[in-house]
């Protein structure tokens, strides 16, 4: 087999790998979409810049700041960035690693766990295992074991017509129909339509409607924007209320998110 190059941004290159983990830098422009694909190894995805939007054939997710997705292998995702992305991705033999974590999710990322992705992205592909790569590896599976999943997804309807619904407001959560006003497009009358929600989505459809907003929310405080005007856009007359609801919903403070 040939020699790998000492830095690689071809994924291929990191699916055989002899080690658990294997670490690589790219960068990706504002815009810039990922299509559908997948791969062999578990993936830990983190951007020290920019927000990532992960999709599924099933669930929707944003990757804030501070936060990584963790992806099985074999699971087909596409990637969206929002701002100019400076990505590491882990790939991680999942039956050679003793990471803790296993389902896709987000889970929130610690100083520490930030500095060792940093740091084994500059060791080569194949590192020293029994040098310092291999001991920032070791370290990496501890950290993601003891990674706080947030719940930050967003379920994808299997039936066509809550499909077109959800789709529209997907593309503009801001929209203020109710589920009577949705009912020509779906082509539904507003009980199916509710009765789908609670059975392909698992929650009311004003409950869905607020969790995407407060996606958009994120990717807002995640680029800087003040608490207060955030709170103010998606129709709340206070900070504090905007705060318990988002905390409520998102599983973390908007605090937590925020740009200082």
């Amino acid at each position: 087999m040939a020699a790998r190059p000492l830095r690689s941004t071809d994924p291929l290159d990191y699916q055989d790998l002899s080690q658990a983990i294997g670490a690589m830098s790219k960068r990706f422009p504002d815009g810039f979409v990922i299509p559908p694909h997948e791969h062999a190894r578990d993936q830990l995805l983190y951007a020290t810049s920019g927000i990532m939007r992960l999709r599924t054939q099933r669930e929707a997710w944003i990757v804030p700041r501070d936060g990584a997705v963790y992806i099985p292998g074999g699971t087909q995702h596409s990637i969206s960035m929002h701002g100019d992305v400076d990505m590491r991705t882990l790939y991680i033999d999942g039956k050679e690693a003793r990471a803790s974590v296993r389902e896709l999710s987000v889970v929130a990322v610690s100083s520490l766990l930030h500095e060792l992705i940093l740091a084994l992205s500059e060791e080569p592909v194949e590192y020293d295992q029994k040098g310092r790569g291999g001991l920032l590896a070791k370290m990496i599976e501890v950290e993601i074991g003891r990674a706080r999943d947030l719940r930050l997804n967003i379920p994808l309807p299997k039936d066509a017509r809550l499909q077109r619904l959800c789709a529209e407001l997907l593309a503009n959560p801001a929209d203020r129909r109710t589920l009577d006003g949705w009912s020509e497009v779906a082509g539904a009358s507003t009980r199916t339509l509710a009765r789908l929600f609670e059975r392909d989505l698992g929650m009311s459809f004003n409950r869905w409607r607020q969790r995407i907003r407060f996606h958009n929310a994120l990717e807002a405080l995640s680029r800087g924007a003040p608490i207060a005007r955030v709170a103010r856009q998606h129709g709340y007359r206070s900070a504090s209320a905007f705060s318990a609801a988002f905390g409520k919903v998102m599983g973390v403070p908007p605090s937590k998110v925020a740009i200082k």
